[in-house]
């Protein structure tokens, strides 16, 4: 007897419907075949153990098992529930004839219980556009697929229950989420708040501007400066995420396997925070089985390298094309993925090795010849696409102690939303430009026109601080996000002197060290 279930594979963030066609014959054979990866292969092992803990004997028969379309590789442990069904239906164990409706879902446990599988919300996705009436999935895994609407979905425990489904002896209810309700609840609880954080007036300004614009922005200072803190607080003031950023960024992390238990959609922008130990391909993504890096864990979210010249400097580099393009192509001789990585580059640095040079407060012990190999770990290319840099300087106790509560988060972020609802309005006709970061060179001749006075000054700060023709493109980019929380229809000279201020590490005593 020949039954036909149906699956599907995930190969980046693309996704084929698998049929899982089973075929029994006389004899004792079991044939796989369709590019399945060992855990496919192995599932025949988990497969017996779980009928017999259901109440079924594995049949002994000559059963052959094709897994189209068969020049897809399929891997990973979620093939093992369609396998079993097939092979139960196949000999008769269920009935077939639901089958075609639903597409199945799930790894297997020796006693039968169905264990969460990665991308289940991007195959429910694949399953409602293959009109397919529902998904069942492991319970574990039914928040995050029911967020698809327009299909049945199903969380199921065990084996033993999807059988009684299907043989129509038990009625299971599809898992419903209101998916916009969950979505506004969530979306402004933060763990992390500005108010939290006594002075760093001029660092939080700079913070401001960068969420306002999308900029890059880099804290250099000494060690308890409060730079991780303050880094940790951006997501709570950046503006929230939409329904259609929410989808996409929930399909990456799902991908990845990184949802939580019980999550339907993310809610929250995300925050990355590599360790600098951190491979290229841990950050970029791909390996033997590809999955999205860091990078694009970080898709509409915040990238945050603490300690930025410990990193591997030809991992550092490997970041050049995406803060450029979103995007991150990863091309190996078996595969070519393309995942996206839109994302708010920050990171934060000391001075020196030691990390209190120019600290008024501490003797910095490093010489010159360690502060500019600390300071050349950082390539300047790297450094040209970094809008914002910022110095930061401990706040001595006396004035800690006596410090009022900083600016709340939603006050920020208020004034953040106004500014980005501007870039959206002059943005509106172009589908790629969301925001003053992502401006092309023709936008900023556009947008960034200055008058007889502001250029003098950019042109005064040009020549003095040697500056390159992108650094040129960033102040411009940063004083048009200035001018946006003004308010201010043309950028003044006022804004232009404050986003030259935010080229800290383009200076004469920088510059000396190495950078």
């Amino acid at each position: 007897m020949l039954v036909k279930t149906y699956c599907a594979a995930v190969n980046g963030l693309n996704v084929t419907t698998v049929t899982v066609e089973v075929s029994l014959n006389r004899g004792v054979m079991y044939h796989l075949t369709g590019l399945g990866d060992t855990a496919v292969r192995e599932s025949k092992d988990r497969i017996s153990a779980a009928m017999q803990y259901s109440g079924y004997h594995f049949p002994i028969a000559d059963i052959t098992v094709n897994m189209a379309p068969a020049d897809l590789k399929k891997e990973g442990s979620g093939f093992d529930l369609p396998l079993a069904i097939g092979i139960l239906a196949a000999n008769e164990n269920i009935p077939s004839n639901h089958l075609h409706e639903f597409m199945l879902v799930g790894e297997l446990s020796l006693d039968g219980t169905l264990q969460p599988v990665k991308g289940a919300l991007p195959i429910a996705i694949r399953a409602r556009a293959e009109h397919f009436k529902g998904l069942i999935v492991p319970e574990d895994n039914v928040r995050e697929a029911a967020v698809v609407n327009k299909l049945e979905v199903y969380g199921m425990k065990n084996l033993f229950d999807v059988i009684q489904f299907l043989s129509d002896k038990q009625d299971f209810k599809p898992t419903i989420v209101d998916t916009r309700k969950e979505f506004y609840k969530n979306q402004s609880n933060y763990d992390f708040d500005y108010a939290d954080v006594r002075g760093q007036e001029n660092v939080k300004r700079a913070l401001e501007v960068a969420a306002a614009g999308g900029h890059n922005l880099i804290m250099i200072g000494p060690p308890g400066s409060g730079k991780s803190m303050m880094a940790k607080r951006l997501p709570s003031i950046l503006p929230p995420l939409t329904l259609a950023e929410s989808l996409e960024t929930t399909q990456i992390h799902s991908i990845a396997g990184k949802l939580n238990k019980g999550t339907s959609l993310i809610a929250q922008r995300p925050f990355r925070s590599p360790h600098h130990t951190i491979s290229e391909v841990a950050l970029v993504g791909g390996g033997s089985n590809p999955m999205p890096g860091e990078i694009s864990l970080a898709h509409n979210g915040v990238l945050f390298c603490d300690e930025l010249p410990e990193f591997n400097k030809h991992t550092l580099e490997v970041l050049r094309q995406p803060l450029e393009d979103r995007i991150i192509n990863i091309s190996r001789s078996k595969y070519s993925i393309e995942y996206p990585c839109s994302f708010m580059f920050i990171a934060s640095m000391n001075p020196c090795p030691c990390g209190y040079y120019g600290d008024p407060t501490h003797h910095c012990v490093c010489t010159p010849g360690q502060i500019q190999k600390y300071m050349n770990k950082i390539s300047g290319p790297l450094l040209d696409r970094i809008d914002i840099q910022c110095e930061i300087q401990a706040i001595p106790f006396k004035d800690l102690s006596k410090a009022e509560p900083g600016e709340s988060s939603a006050q920020i972020r208020e004034r953040v939303i106004k500014a980005r609802a501007i870039q959206t309005e002059r943005f509106k006709d172009s589908k790629l430009i969301h925001c003053n970061a992502q401006m092309t060179d023709r936008m900023i001749h556009q947008y960034c026109e200055l008058d007889a006075e502001t250029l003098n000054i950019l042109q005064t700060a040009m020549e003095r601080l040697n500056l390159s023709a992108r650094a040129y493109s960033r102040i411009l980019k940063v004083a048009r996000t200035i001018a946006d929380l003004a308010s201010s229809e043309k950028i003044q000279s006022m804004h232009i002197a404050e986003a030259i201020g935010y080229r800290n590490l383009d200076r004469s005593d920088w510059a000396e060290r190495g950078l």
